[in-house]
């Protein structure tokens, strides 16, 4: 099989959580366990950070990796869904793996996947282990798919763990109230490794108290620890000082993430890079921290996250999809100077739609369309739905017909915003 019949196999064969859905969820570790010992047990040959979270957990993912790239170390990303290359999702200090990697790993490894029928999740997780293994790196940075207890990844024993948050997202698989889904996320809280919160939440702290109390697992709880002050953005760059009580850490600190929800995720990877250094003979610097999160986009290749793609009209993407981070979003455009508003727009199915209709400007002029994938939902049903809610706007064939068409009919000093849905902006990108 050529690359591109490699990976027709993998989308065509293994059901794919993006493609279509619940049924892609396996909610249990074994085939994961299966296909990892058939490899040798891959992901014990190198030190992990996992990451886990609703929102945010891609950013501080890369942040991390960043960091630790900064630093000299040879560092794994295994990330996902990806926008515009599966290779995205299984990197190497920035680098996606080869082409000829993604062939052989399925070539050899065929008969076993016909064998235990795998998700498309769990096989492309024991083929980032395995590269990871492979090619000796010194740690990976190891991003959760969905949930934490569950999910494929939970396998690893890392050096410690991360949640970034919880909000409402996927509860047809993770629960209907912020204390379900922090459980499933808890899941990740392992025996003496320690854990660091990004958010304190009412709902979800004492989940996470009780799990880490519970395995006698070190806690820290993020921004009660840490400040961010003098919060700046200029020319594409986020600027910002982080604070220790009344001690001034990091002056002066830089990066090129600007979306202004980037820092509490900021706060989230010093924290658990301090603990990571104190705890383990990974030493990381000031100097690495401040060059690694100065050129996060660079150095890990992270796109999609309020990205500019253009001017005149100003022309923004990101990927938040659900209600906590649609009202990051919103801050962000509220925060932009523009004349006019417009907004491409398409969602997937199984997303709480309401909650994130009901967020959404009604000043702003709509392009609805849907992403090409099986879970996206009907632009015409989506127009109707946000008909309820105030929003109003033309339905499209396709996400690059609504993205020309609100750059067409947009002014020089206008808005044009791309989102809803990540694979809205995969399209769009």
């Amino acid at each position: 099989m050529n690359y591109q019949q490699t990976l027709d196999f993998l989308y065509s064969k293994l059901p794919m959580f993006t493609r279509v859905g619940a049924s892609a969820f396996k909610k249990d570790l074994t085939n994961t366990i299966i296909l990892c010992e058939a490899l040798g047990n891959p992901q014990n040959k190198f030190k992990t950070i996992h990451v886990a979270g609703t929102n945010g957990k891609g950013s501080t993912s890369h942040m991390l990796a960043s960091v630790l790239q900064a630093q000299g170390l040879k560092t794994g990303l295994y990330t996902s869904p990806h926008l515009k290359d599966f290779r995205e999702r299984i990197r190497i200090n920035g680098k996606m793996i080869s082409k000829a990697e993604v062939k052989s790993f399925v070539a050899a490894n065929k008969k076993l996947i016909y064998e235990i029928e795998p998700s498309f999740f769990e096989a492309t997780v024991a083929m980032a282990f395995e590269h990871f293994a492979k090619h000796q790196v010194d740690i990976a940075v190891i991003e959760v798919g969905l949930g934490g207890r569950l999910d494929s990844t939970n396998i690893i024993t890392p050096e410690i763990s991360v949640i970034t948050n919880i909000s409402f997202d996927h509860t047809n698989m993770l629960g209907n109230t912020l204390q379900e889904i922090a459980g499933e996320k808890a899941g990740i809280i392992k025996k003496g490794i320690p854990v660091v919160i990004g958010e304190t939440q009412s709902e979800s702290k004492p989940v996470f108290l009780k799990k880490a109390k519970d395995v006698n697992a070190p806690f820290f709880f993020a921004d009660e620890l840490l400040q961010a002050k003098k919060i700046l953005i200029k020319n594409s760059i986020l600027q910002l000082s982080i604070h220790e009580g009344d001690e001034l850490k990091y002056p002066n600190l830089k990066s090129d993430l600007t979306g202004l929800y980037q820092p509490k995720n900021i706060i989230t990877v010093i924290k658990t890079l301090e603990i990571l250094s104190q705890r383990t003979e990974t030493k990381i610097t000031k100097h690495a921290i401040y060059e690694g999160l100065k050129q996060v986009k660079k150095l890990t290749g992270l796109q999609g996250r309020w990205q500019t793609l253009g001017k005149n009209p100003l022309v923004i993407c990101d990927t938040g999809h659900n209600e906590a981070g649609i009202t990051e979003v919103i801050k962000n455009i509220e925060e932009t100077p523009y004349k006019n508003l417009h907004i491409v727009f398409g969602m997937v199915k199984d997303k709480d739609i309401t909650r994130v209709l009901f967020l959404m400007p009604q000043h702003a002029q709509y392009y609805f369309c849907k992403p090409e994938i099986e879970r996206g939902l009907d632009p015409n049903e989506l127009q109707q739905q946000a008909a309820e809610f105030g929003l109003s706007g033309m339905v499209y064939n396709s996400v690059l017909e609504a993205k020309n068409s609100a750059i067409e009919k947009a002014l020089k000093n206008d808005m044009v915003f791309i989102g809803g849905s990540t694979f809205v902006v995969a399209e769009a990108l």
